[in-house]
């Protein structure tokens, strides 16, 4: 077995040992690490090898069921895919990687522990090095955006949402004030991708559904925003399934606005381009990723978009014993009609790249030849609530009903484990079956606060409160902000 320099020995303490190092538990991560536990059975088994995975989370989240847990269709723990039981022959270690050295082929990371301990990060040697940490929202220098604004890339951050847009029907249909009811009753989501879109369509669908529950919030005194900064929506299902898109939402009410930036949401008041200002206690952003900040904390080559400049085997370009796929890397799209054209950051190829990935370890390790990455694009689906969808695959282009059975059978098919299969499946048809639940569990956010407001103590702030004297519509637009 060939590998790089003898780093760590294994439990007998006499077989060297090849570390290979996964940064990241996301698609790419798992997925790769579950493709060298079944190409390096022998050599895990003997010794030969051994697999670290450092991750921020115990779990891989399949994000594209973050809008269905937003509506609750799905409960929020079973798009996630628990480390451990997955990966029985990876030591999955819970932390943040702060650095990386390729050159002397180390990672210094901290872990749950690393603030009690006072010993400052750890020091891990790795003999191969996989760098999948993904991405983070692409924010702007928007004024109120970090206030104010909402994201929608963790399950975290899905619950949440699910949880304040029913706040939100609570505070419309208690308060006397119309000023505040309206607020909390407009809805603006900033980004026409796919997190946007189905985010919208998904809590729109179960926001007019609750609103039936109240006995003076109606569905259509609720009011939803969809902001995009360029002239189209989901790009990636093709124009006709986009302007098809735009009809479908504008037909259940909301208000689509393209070539139109957020410009602030300062003092709870979206102020969009195009002069419009809309009094709201809700802005959700999803304009975009950008790859996670620890790559510049690495010696490694990156491109102008601060991805890592890869091989098409997946394979840093000039640093041996590196690899990269998903997010995080620009891998050369070799089915491409346009030279140099790199593959979409998308759950697609994520999942495609992590297979090549591992196979291309595991052949290196065994001096065997490497294998190209090579996908041809199949398609997209998107969902746009319940039982209303549009895809565009294999060429035939789908809408309605047909397109959201489409999506659901396809990310049914893609999401990780039987047993997460089984659990999605049996909510599906249980929600068939009966009535969404409308109920808001918005103190899982703050459990403590009642017990320190018992104890004697200040319960901590809400987040979602207005400022002091309440919501204004008197911003300071910022007019180099955008969306």
């Amino acid at each position: 077995m060939r590998h790089g320099r003898v780093r760590a020995a294994n439990d007998r303490g006499t077989t060297p040992t090849a570390r290979i190092l996964v940064v990241g538990g996301g698609y790419v991560g798992m997925y790769t690490a579950l493709r060298l536990q079944k190409k390096l059975k022998r050599e895990l088994r003997n010794g030969d090898a051994e697999i670290v995975v450092i991750t921020p989370d115990p779990y891989m989240t399949y994000q594209p069921f973050l809008p269905e847990a937003a509506a609750g269709s799905i409960s929020p723990r079973h798009v996630v895919a628990p480390l451990r039981r997955v990966l029985p022959h990876c030591q999955v270690i819970v932390g943040e990687v702060e650095s990386i050295d390729h050159a002397k082929r180390t990672a210094r990371y901290t872990t749950l522990a690393s603030s009690d301990e006072g010993m400052g990060p750890a020091s891990i040697a790795y003999d191969e090095l996989v760098l999948a940490p993904g991405s983070v929202s692409r924010t702007l220098p928007v004024p109120g955006l970090a206030d104010h604004g909402i994201g929608f890339k963790t399950v975290e951050e899905a619950v949440g949402l699910r949880n304040h847009v029913i706040e939100q029907l609570d505070i419309a249909s208690s308060t006397r004030d119309p000023a505040i009811r309206d607020a909390a009753l407009t809805f603006v989501f900033v980004g026409g991708g796919y997190a946007g879109v189905e985010a919208l369509g998904e809590l729109e669908d179960m926001a007019r559904f609750a609103a039936k529950h109240y006995h003076n919030v109606k569905p259509e005194d609720l009011k939803w925003i969809l902001v995009e900064a360029s002239d189209r929506i989901l790009p990636e299902v093709g124009p006709e399934m986009g302007r098809y898109t735009i009809r479908e939402l504008r037909g259940r009410n909301i208000d689509v606005r393209l070539e139109t930036r957020l410009e602030s949401c300062e003092n709870r008041v979206a102020v969009l381009s195009d002069g419009s200002r809309f009094p709201t206690r809700t802005v959700v952003w999803t304009a975009g990723v950008k790859p996670s900040p620890l790559l510049a904390a690495t010696d490694l080559p990156r491109d102008e978009r601060g991805r890592l400049t890869c091989t098409a085997a997946l394979a840093v370009d000039g640093a041996p014993h590196a690899w990269a796929a998903g997010d995080a890397a620009a891998v050369p799209d070799t089915t491409a009609d346009e030279p140099g054209r790199t593959c979409a950051p998308n759950a697609q190829h994520a999942v495609r790249q992590a297979r090549t990935l591992g196979d291309n370890i595991a052949a290196s390790l065994r001096g065997e030849p490497l294998t190209d990455y090579a996908h041809a694009y199949v398609g997209s689906v998107a969902s746009l609530g319940l039982h209303k969808g549009v895809a565009h695959v294999y060429g035939r282009k789908l809408k309605g009903y047909p397109a959201w059975f489409m999506h659901r059978v396809y990310h049914l098919s893609r999401v990780p484990t039987v047993n997460r299969k089984a659990r999605v499946l049996t909510e599906w048809t249980l929600s068939g079956l009966f009535k969404r639940e409308i109920v808001s569990l918005g103190s899982l956010e703050r459990p403590r606060a009642e017990f320190e407001l018992a104890a004697g103590g200040v319960p901590p702030a809400d987040p979602s409160a207005d400022p002091p004297n309440g919501p204004t519509d008197d911003p300071s637009p910022d007019p180099k902000g955008s969306s």
